[in-house]
């Protein structure tokens, strides 16, 4: 960029919006590498707060403890199996909901695409979807958590909203060959749709591997709490274990740096899988965003 070609106003803003970039980046960023200098750092400089970028008194003590709980590898299968299974679940919803909404001939097409946004702005309450839960029989299972939190709105309005802006005109060189319905799905829908379907994979996949609230009211067996709620009983129960806390007495790992260890090694697949899809993220995001 040469900034010889700007006006004194336009570099002082372009340096200003630079300035600004660089701020929230940091502001962004600064959370992740606080959390990590605390996971690897002794339980006493961690509860006297003396941890501010890096590792003060490096060790693995916390990664250790957190590594030879057997309920933290139980937790960690059971956030793989909520992810990768509600994944799964949402985009079989999803997928065939959003093309029938995209679909001109649909019968009473502006009343269904008018409740499913009605369902973005109201719902039910907490206590009704707990009695629904309750009623079904998902109450403490694992289909339930996969299950019941399948379709969100958003998601669906936004796959429609890209299915929508698909010229027509390969639609209809599918339908000249013959294809059905399902084949025009499957066959010019899902290959063109490839940047939506991994938006849309990947917001489901964030919500499913940080569901925490509908986990800890939904799930009672310990053996089949996802990661987040393990995360929590760390933090507020343990701290009254007297059992507990008497291994503390080295200080070599503390609540603090348990607690960062486990939320290190709980954003680390997801950190792996973002690059993947992030190339289809904005192109997704844009076009299934905007009507023409």
């Amino acid at each position: 960029m040469n900034m010889n070609l700007y006006s004194r106003g336009d570099k002082t803003f372009v340096w200003l919006n630079m300035f600004l970039v660089t701020l929230f980046t940091l502001s962004t960023l600064y959370p992740f590498i606080y959390i990590a200098a605390v996971s690897f750092s002794s339980g006493f400089a961690a509860s006297s707060g003396k941890v501010v970028l890096t590792p003060i008194n490096a060790t693995m003590a916390a990664y250790n403890y957190v590594m030879n709980e057997p309920q933290f590898w139980i937790s960690y299968r059971n956030t793989f199996i909520y992810t990768i299974g509600g994944t799964i679940m949402s985009l079989l919803f999803i997928i065939p909901g959003a093309y029938a909404l995209s679909r001109p001939q649909l019968y009473g097409r502006r009343f269904w695409n008018l409740m499913v946004a009605f369902t973005m702005w109201f719902n039910a309450g907490l206590i009704p979807f707990f009695l629904n839960m309750r009623d079904l029989g998902l109450l403490d299972s694992y289909f339930g958590i996969i299950i019941g939190f399948a379709v969100n709105g958003f998601n669906l309005i936004l796959l429609r909203n890209f299915f929508e802006n698909i010229p027509q005109s390969f639609e209809e060189a599918a339908r000249m060959d013959g294809a059905n319905e399902f084949q025009v799905l499957w066959k010019v829908y899902l290959p063109l749709s490839k940047p939506a379907i991994a938006t849309v994979a990947l917001f489901c996949i964030v919500s499913r591997w940080n569901g925490f609230f509908w986990a800890m009211v939904l799930l009672k067996d310990d053996d089949k709490v996802p990661l987040q709620v393990w995360l929590r009983f760390i933090i507020s129960e343990l701290q009254d274990d007297e059992e507990f806390s008497s291994t503390l007495v080295d200080a070599a790992y503390s609540f603090e740096t348990v607690s960062a260890a486990i939320i290190v090694c709980s954003i680390i697949p997801v950190l792996l899988v973002y690059p993947f899809l992030q190339k289809y993220f904005n192109k997704g995001i844009l076009l299934g965003g905007v009507k023409e």
